[in-house]
């Protein structure tokens, strides 16, 4: 079973780019949302995640895992695939 991945994205966001890079290296689809095309969006965005006022916030089958520092954290310390594999 693979994870349902879902990531809060702008456009031009280097950030973003960068965990939608790490997620599409480890053959991970997930779902897009761009905040700056639909303003309702961030609203969600923060509610699903309390105090996230930045992009990207990526969420893992519900859970926010945070942004693309984070998310490449995890990956060093060998976290990040078995939550995307939905084993963790």
């Amino acid at each position: 079973m693979t994870a349902k991945v879902e990531i809060y994205i702008s456009p031009f966001c280097g950030y973003c780019a960068r965990a939608k890079r790490l997620l599409t290296s480890k053959g991970i689809n997930y779902i897009e949302y761009d905040v700056l095309a639909d303003t309702a969006l961030r609203d969600e965005m923060q509610k699903r995640a309390p105090g996230s006022y930045t992009v990207p916030q990526v969420f893992i089958n519900g859970v926010s895992v945070g942004g693309s520092d984070d998310i490449h954290e995890l990956d060093r310390q060998g976290k990040l695939d078995p939550l995307l594999a939905g084993k963790a």
